[in-house]
This record gives structure tokens, C-alpha cells and sequence, in this order.
């Protein structure tokens, strides 16, 4: 006969009031870890206690009961009582739910372990999920971190992830989805694109976290844009445009996801800028998100005043006092009181203020000239008024209107009105051609790339010599030396004719540039102290102390410098601009440039990009990179070098020993030598059509 299985006992369940507990040694738990107690004695106060206590009689010494028990197993949820009845909110004789274990051959200290280690933790898609539902159930994300002991941040961030599509929360479950790539995908919400760029990566064994970042925000404008800034999000949200946001990397304010919806927006707000200008009375205005350096050359820029009345005057010297004594009273202090901070930054907005009045231009002036409405590179609006065309200098009576009103007579402007402007609207910059994939070789620099680098170089040039009145005189010298001495020399970069050369074409945001802005103010400060006409520009030179003489000298000289990529004018004139910025420690790091895939990594081949992050930050990070199609490369490369300080070959300059060397050796019109590769070119390295030289145009 079979006998039957013997059934398995459980161990009976009691309530023993608390203070017949104890904590018992044979808890095998010995490190802090998870959930404080402090935060578990208040999950508990909320919803009372979810697993009984593992416990064993405490016996006398001839082996009978005393009444008493230790706890073994659950010691945290003893603890957490524990505090609970001393801050009085539990009483000490308050039962207890405990699963009582009779003496048997298991050990006290296998019971603590067992429960332990054999417990399943949380799979993190659980816990997703969990929050998603209390959320549908009406709680608010603040209320979830409360109950919960997390931060609300946390708690988005769980949401977020619980958001992403099923498929991919699937995949995640199999473990065929990492964490990272999941946090990837929340950067939108759109689960169609989520899986297109999942099926776009299926059989790409690498799969990187950025990667997917990447293709999900393609196409998008970052938050950081100056369009994105001069709207902001709250516009463009309300206009039916959505913003994503990474909530796992910092991501700059996140991604405006319509380009075109944030194109039409920043078109109509400028151009309400512009109709606002208009009505000062200007003849026209020109708009654009941003103007090509040097727009404003060949036109005359009208001198205006800001003039201030007798209760402005009055208001503004009594802040400078105050603030003055301010300083003087707080001279000695270490840190300043919270007030008189406070006061300070109040007088320092409200002297700026004063400083930044609209200038004043007179009424016959503005008729005939006009304005120019554009973004500067922190979005914010950038109006230059009072500039006048060579066409409409001559400009006496006003341009007859078509068709005749009573009488035939054309109409005049309305007494105190003003005319109406006309304005124009510009265009973006036109982006760069894409460049395909290209074979492994260092081919030659493209021709337009060559120019737009050595632009930026030449601007710091003319910045760095601007301000050195004695290289600028030495500069000077060796021009009028070669003129004199060398006749048919071109080993100068100067142009003294006097030229002021201009771009060629339009380099992408190169009037944003800390060069461009300081040459700007520099030649704003100077031509407020020169007259209005030129037939007194003597007698005010003559009265000019030495150092202001040379500053103006060396400014001028630096105006003239052109050191800009031209293939059919290299040689010593490239050379020249090496000598003159070796003397002005030319550092094209600390004038602001550095490369990113717009302005030098994504626009070459594959193998300098290598050769850049290889010679910036050493042959493993090239490494890590080299698998890369070229676009990643060029991104991955960015990130890798930024800081780094490295520059391509035209931003370098050559020091005193290669420069001896390369007269001795090098032919008059020879090329550099990275421009010397006989090597074929794919489709992406092409140079640029035939494009305008660099065209100088002789000083008034």
C-alpha cells in the first residue's frame, strides 16, 4: 500500500504585543541598506505593517518558555516599530503579527538569511508601471515621491520611461532593451519614431544610447538656438509646437520639434520688430536672423545723441553718488548685507538703463536712411539703426507716389507723420552640403572650408593687431620697406592702399564672433571721437596725445589685415600672416573657435576626423570612434574635443624655426603642404564652385 506524503507544517502566526520583543543576534543583516528606518517607520505609520515578524521563544535554562522573543528575522521592521513606540504614535503593548517558529533543526541564522536572499526584487518595468497606474488612479507626481521616500524628479523620470512604447517596454522586459538605450528613447514621445529608429538600428551590433538620442532629435532645433530663445518655449508650445526633453542628461532646455512652425514664428515676431522700427520714420529695414559680417560696410552711419532733460540728468547723478558711497562705506567688508547688495544691483540696472537710451538721430537724417532688425547669438533682438546708402545720400525732395490725387499732385508726407519704410526679409544662411562617405586618405581641405577657417583667422588678426600699436607699426614698416625695396614683392598680408576688404560670401555667424564684436566697439569708440567731416580729421589728429595716436595708428593697420584662403594668392603672403600673428600671440583657442561638425569635422573626411581626435586627445579615443558612419564620427568627435584646444592646420601658427625654414625652401607661390595631395577626391571633398573672390574695396 502507498503510503501517503507527510504534509508540510507551517509555522503558526500570533500577535505578540511589542514589548515582548526582542531584537535577536542572529540577524545576519549587518550593513545599512535600501529604505531608512526613519522612511520605513513612516510607511508603516500609513499603512500599518504589510510582512509579520519572523520570530523564536526565548527559553529559560531548562529549555522553557519565558514569555519573551526574539527577532531574527525582519529586524529593520522591529527597528522601525521601535521608533515609532518612542516618538508615542505606537503603543508598547500594541500586537505585533508574528510568524513563531517552534525549536527544530534550523538554525536562527539560516531563517535571517533565507529571508534575504530569496527574496525577488522589483523588476524596474514593475515599478514603471506601478507609478504610471497610481497616476491614472489621481495622484500627482509630488504625492508618489511623498509616499514613496523618492524625489518627484525621480518619479518623472519613472513615467517617463513607463511612456516609451510597448514594443520597446517589451523588449526591455526581455532584456533585449538596456536601461540607457530606454532612457534614450523618452527624448520623444512619438512611438511611431521610436520604432522607426529601433528597426533602423536592428542590425547595428553597437546600438550606443547617443546614437539613438541622435536620430530621434534629427531635424529638431535645440533650445539653445537663437531662434529657440528669441521665442522661447512657452510661445512656441502655445502656437501647437511640442518640446522634448531628455530628464537622464542635461539636454540645454531639450528640442523644439518643428522647425518650420518655429521658422514661421520667429518670421512674424521680427517682422512685427520690424513694422515697430519702421514707424520711426526710417526709408527702409532690412530683417534677417542674421546678417553676413560686414553688411553695414559702404554705408554711412549717422552720428546721433541721447540726450538727457534736467530731471534725467539730476536722477542719474544721484545714483552714481549713491553708489559711490555705498562702496566707500562697504569698502573694508568682507561680504556685503543682503540690502545693500541688493541696492547696488538696483542702481547698476538702472545706470545701464540710462546708458542704453535709443539713440536720437535727426529727423532729415532718418529719411533717408534706414535700419537693420536681426537675432544676435542669444537670441535676443539686435536693432542697428541710422545707416545710410550711397544711392540715397543725394535723396532732396521725396520719391513721387504712383497715381494723382486732387489737383494731380503727388502727396506730401503728413505734417509730424512719417513715411512709410519698406522692409525687406532676408534669408537664413544656406546650410552646408552634406558630405557622403569618403574614402580613407587626408585629402585637401575644400576650398570654401579653407576660406571660411582662414576668416575667422583673419578677424582675429585684425583684432590682435588693432590693439598692438607696436607690431602694427612693424607691419607698417615691412609694407613700405617691400614697396620700396622689393617691387614686385607680395610677401605682405596688409593692404594699404587703403583697402578694407570685405568677405567674399557669407561665413555662418561670423559677426557673432568675440573678434567681430570687439573691432566693432573699437571702431564705435574711435569714430565718436573723430569729427563728422573729414576736412577737420587733421586739426583733431594733431590734437591727439602720443597713445592715442598709435591706438588709432594700430587700429587702422588692422583693419587692413587680409590673410583669407585664396588658391591663386598664397606663398609668401600666407607666410607673412604667420609672421604677424606670431608677434601678436595669435590664439585662435582664446578668440572663441572651435570645431564642431558645422565648422570643420562634418565638412572633411573620415580620416582627418580621426587624425583631429587622434592629435586632440590621443590614439584611444580615436579608437573608440573609428566604426563610426561619418556623421556620428563627426558629433562623437565634437564631444570629444571640446576643451581639448586643438585647431586644424590654417589656424595654426607656425613657429620662428618652421617659418626660416620654409623661405629657404619653399617656392614663391607654392601651396601649403596638406594642400599638396595628389590623391583623388569623392563627391564630398570637391571643392566649392567658383565663388567671388575676396574683393577689397578702397577706404573713403
Amino acid at each position: 500500500m502507498t503510503q501517503a506524503a507527510q504534509k508540510i507544517v507551517l509555522s503558526p502566526s500570533r500577535d505578540i504585543p511589542f514589548n515582548k520583543l526582542v531584537l535577536s543576534q542572529s540577524n545576519v543583516r549587518r550593513t545599512k541598506a535600501g529604505v531608512s528606518i526613519e522612511d520605513l517607520a513612516e510607511d508603516i505609520a500609513r499603512r500599518t505593517l504589510l510582512q509579520s515578524l519572523n520570530v523564536r521563544p526565548v527559553l529559560d535554562g531548562d529549555g522553557h518558555e519565558t514569555g519573551m522573543f526574539e527577532v531574527p528575522a525582519g529586524g529593520r521592521r522591529y527597528r522601525a516599530l521601535e521608533r515609532l513606540v518612542k516618538q508615542k504614535r505606537l503603543a508598547r503593548t500594541a500586537p505585533v503579527p508574528c510568524v513563531v517558529r517552534e525549536g527544530d533543526d534550523i538554525s536562527a541564522e539560516e531563517d535571517s538569511l533565507a529571508e534575504n536572499s530569496q527574496r525577488e526584487p522589483l523588476h524596474p518595468l514593475d515599478q514603471f508601471r506601478a507609478f504610471q497606474t497610481l497616476r491614472d488612479q489621481g495622484q500627482g507626481e509630488e504625492a508618489i515621491a511623498a509616499r514613496f521616500f523618492v524625489t518627484p524628479a525621480l518619479v518623472r523620470q519613472r513615467l517617463k520611461l513607463a511612456a516609451v512604447c510597448e514594443k520597446l517596454l517589451s523588449l526591455y522586459a526581455e532584456d533585449e532593451l538596456t536601461l540607457d538605450q530606454l532612457m534614450a528613447f523618452t527624448v520623444t514621445n512619438d512611438h511611431a519614431h521610436q520604432e522607426q529608429v529601433w528597426e533602423a538600428l536592428a542590425r547595428n551590433p553597437y546600438k550606443e544610447a547617443y546614437q539613438i538620442r541622435r536620430m530621434l532629435t534629427e531635424g529638431a532645433v535645440r533650445a539653445a538656438d537663437r531662434r529657440a530663445q528669441f521665442i522661447g518655449p512657452e510661445a512656441y508650445e502655445a502656437a501647437g509646437g511640442v518640446v522634448s526633453r531628455d530628464l537622464f542628461q542635461a539636454d540645454d532646455g531639450g528640442w523644439f520639434q518643428d522647425p518650420a512652425l518655429l521658422d514661421r514664428l520667429v518670421a512674424d515676431k521680427l517682422a512685427a520688430a520690424a513694422e515697430t522700427i519702421a514707424a520711426e520714420g526710417w526709408k527702409w529695414v532690412s530683417v534677417d536672423i542674421g546678417f553676413a559680417h560686414g553688411h553695414t560696410h559702404g554705408l554711412r552711419r549717422l552720428a546721433s545723441t541721447s540726450p538727457l532733460s534736467d530731471e534725467e540728468r539730476a536722477a542719474y547723478d544721484a545714483l552714481r553718488q549713491e553708489y559711490a558711497a555705498l562702496e566707500e562705506t562697504y569698502a573694508e567688508v568682507d561680504e556685503l548685507p543682503d540690502e545693500v547688495d541688493q541696492r547696488l544691483g538696483e542702481i547698476e540696472a538702472a545706470l545701464e538703463a540710462f546708458d542704453n537710451r535709443p539713440p536720437v538721430f535727426d529727423s532729415d537724417d532718418v529719411a533717408r536712411a534706414g535700419a537693420f532688425v536681426s537675432l544676435d547669438g542669444s537670441g535676443e533682438l539686435k536693432i542697428e539703426r541710422g545707416y545710410v546708402r550711397p544711392e540715397d545720400e543725394a535723396l532732396a525732395e521725396p520719391e513721387p507716389v504712383d497715381g494723382e490725387h486732387e489737383g494731380g499732385a503727388a502727396p506730401s508726407a503728413p505734417a509730424g507723420g512719417v513715411q512709410r519704410a519698406v522692409i525687406t526679409l532676408g534669408g537664413a544662411a544656406p546650410p552646408s552640403p552634406e558630405a557622403g562617405e569618403e574614402e580613407d586618405a587626408i585629402k585637401p581641405l575644400p576650398e570654401r572650408l579653407m576660406t571660411e577657417l582662414t576668416a575667422h583667422r583673419t578677424l582675429a588678426l585684425r583684432d590682435a593687431v588693432g590693439a598692438d600699436p607696436d607690431t602694427a607699426y612693424l607691419a607698417v614698416l615691412h609694407a613700405l620697406a617691400l614697396k620700396a625695396f622689393y617691387r614686385f614683392s607680395t610677401a605682405t598680408c596688409l593692404e594699404l592702399e587703403v583697402k578694407h576688404s570685405t568677405f567674399g560670401h557669407q561665413v555662418p555667424d561670423l559677426n557673432e564672433t568675440a573678434s567681430a564684436k570687439a573691432i566693432a566697439e573699437r571702431h564705435a569708440r574711435w569714430a565718436e571721437q573723430l569729427p563728422k567731416e573729414p576736412g577737420a580729421l587733421w586739426r583733431t589728429l594733431v590734437g591727439f596725445d602720443a597713445d592715442s595716436r598709435q591706438a588709432l595708428f594700430a587700429h587702422c593697420v588692422g583693419l587692413s589685415v587680409n590673410a583669407v584662403h585664396q588658391s591663386w594668392n598664397q606663398g609668401e603672403r600666407m607666410a607673412h600672416a604667420d609672421a604677424l600673428a606670431r608677434a601678436v600671440n595669435l590664439d585662435m583657442v582664446a578668440a572663441g573657435w572651435t570645431p564642431t561638425a558645422e565648422t570643420y569635422l562634418g565638412r572633411v573626411t573620415k580620416t582627418r576626423i580621426l587624425e583631429a581626435v587622434r592629435e586632440g586627445k590621443g590614439e584611444r579615443e580615436a579608437q573608440l570612434i573609428e566604426h563610426l558612419k561619418k556623421g556620428d564620427m563627426a558629433k562623437e568627435a565634437e564631444r570629444l574635443l571640446s576643451g581639448s584646444g586643438w585647431l586644424p592646420e590654417p589656424l595654426r601658427t607656425a613657429d620662428a624655426q618652421t617659418l626660416v625654414e620654409a623661405e629657404e625652401t619653399a617656392e614663391p607661390e607654392a601651396l601649403p603642404a596638406f594642400l599638396t595631395d595628389d590623391e583623388d577626391e569623392d563627391a564630398s571633398d570637391e571643392p566649392d564652385a567658383a565663388e567671388p573672390g575676396f574683393h577689397a574695396v578702397a577706404a573713403e
